[in-house]
């Protein structure tokens, strides 16, 4: 007997700023994203995505700012390339207040900040969301960033998941053993509101941290939030396996996405995990009409707006190598970097033509184009080739990018049967996993009482 095919997952891929991933297309008619510092345009979209049954909003963050291309920020600041950029952690309680099943996936860089308060925030972001918060996991790659915060240059790459498998256990300490699940009692009559003997101090003495203190918040609908990852290097794929129960991968085929899918789910497994606690998810840009004309139509006027240099001066920071010094058809060499190891080697060899052709959006995301029925094949031939098990879809014209996507695809995509037609009840993590808290194999479970 055949497995059922697996229902599509999709979270919607946004940035607290005006140029997120397709460069320029802010300057489109119908683009909203200079309205990003309105609390108005987030409450719309968040009540746009629940219409859609998203699973989820993830929200990208960066703290520096990009200065690598030109060795400046001429072109970041005219093309908006992620500055201004808001924090996202801002938003999601605002959100929560107008949705009942949205999820909400944050980046936060835990590079500059102390386990104990960060803690706090996503505790108290999980209480208020009623445990729809997941955070995305990153330790930086901007020596602007390290600069900014009062370092000579980042830690190098691998030393950076060092500190984060630290920052994680303390993390988990605080989460999932600081107050036991019945500590709060709320008891009038007795004025007992909670039993101290039912909370634990943290003692914490490592490499990178020093805690010693009781978590401030009570125990949260998740403790742990929903935790995603993007590391696709050998130290990244080995955190994932770890710690990730939602990652993220690109490919430019669904073969060679397949072998990224094996590799995660097998270090999972290495590791002593289930091979299917991880739901990958992959980038995706979709533009969609009625017809496959009208989409074209629509691909060939929004190219006129997109900025294919911006595309890149965004993507030399991901390197650490200043494209602007290489002649349009000169190889483009990468060496030692302290950037996104795995971009920097998979594009050594390139040029800069061919670079700003595979930006032509404005960013390098895959792009399908099309009616409804064809985007819904290549989708569904992404998922059941490669094996992820959904999409991060980005925004090209926003919110319009999305409300196509709802209007035209979603149907299409219920009509086969692979995609819900209702939320599912419960926390985040419960809709994805069917569970309210990380599972025992999981090694934030060594810290429970």
């Amino acid at each position: 007997m055949s497995q059922p095919r697996k229902k599509v997952l999709l979270n919607a891929f946004n940035m607290n700023c005006v140029g997120h991933i397709h460069h320029g297309m802010w300057t489109h008619p119908q683009d909203r994203s200079t309205e990003f510092t309105s609390l108005k345009y987030w409450l719309d979209l968040a009540k746009t995505l629940e219409r859609g049954l998203f699973d989820g909003l993830f929200i990208a963050d960066i703290l520096g700012v990009y200065d690598v291309y030109q060795q400046g920020i001429a072109l970041t600041a005219k093309e908006s390339i992620q500055l201004p950029v808001n924090d996202p952690l801002m938003l999601v309680s605002a959100m929560a207040s107008v949705t009942e099943h949205l999820g909400f996936g944050v980046t936060a860089n835990l590079s500059y900040e102390a386990p104990y308060p960060f803690a706090r925030r996503f505790s108290t972001l999980d209480h208020l969301t009623d445990g729809r918060v997941g955070w995305n996991i990153v330790t930086g790659y901007l020596d602007s960033a390290a600069r900014a915060m009062g370092q000579t240059e980042l830690l190098s790459h691998d030393r950076r998941y060092d500190q984060a498998d630290e920052f994680l256990d303390v993390s988990y300490q605080l989460w999932e053993g600081s107050w036991e699940d019945d500590a709060v009692v709320a008891d009038k009559q007795r004025r007992l509101y909670a039993d101290s003997g039912k909370i634990h101090p943290v003692h914490h003495r490592g490499e990178f941290y020093q805690v010693e203190g009781y978590h401030l918040s009570s125990p949260s609908p998740q403790r742990t939030p929903l935790l995603f990852q993007a590391g696709s290097s050998a130290r990244g794929l080995q955190f994932a396996a770890r710690h990730a129960e939602c990652t993220f991968v690109s490919g430019s085929t669904p073969q060679a996405t397949r072998a990224q899918v094996d590799k995660l789910r097998k270090a999972a497994q290495d590791a002593g995990r289930d091979p299917d606690c991880l739901k990958v998810f992959m980038g995706v840009s979709v533009i969609v009409a009625p017809t496959e004309r009208e989409a074209k139509e629509k691909q060939q006027e929004y190219l006129r707006y997109a900025s294919p240099e911006a595309g890149i001066a965004h993507f030399s920071s991901s390197t650490g190598i200043d494209l602007s010094q290489f002649g349009l058809d000169e190889p483009i060499q990468s060496g030692p970097t302290r950037a996104i190891e795995s971009v920097s080697k998979a594009y050594s060899g390139w040029t800069r033509r061919q670079l700003l052709e595979q930006h032509s959006m404005g960013g390098r995301y895959s792009l399908i184009v099309g009616n409804p029925s064809q985007v819904a094949d290549e989708l569904l031939k992404w998922v059941d080739e490669s094996g992820i098990d959904g999409f991060n879809l980005t925004r090209i014209v926003n919110p319009q990018s999305y409300i196509d996507f709802i209007d035209l695809v979603v149907p299409e995509l219920q009509r086969r049967g692979r995609y819900k037609t209702e939320y599912q009840p419960g926390s985040l993590r419960a809709k994805l996993f069917n569970n309210d808290r990380l599972p025992s194999t999981h090694p934030a479970a060594r810290f429970r009482r």
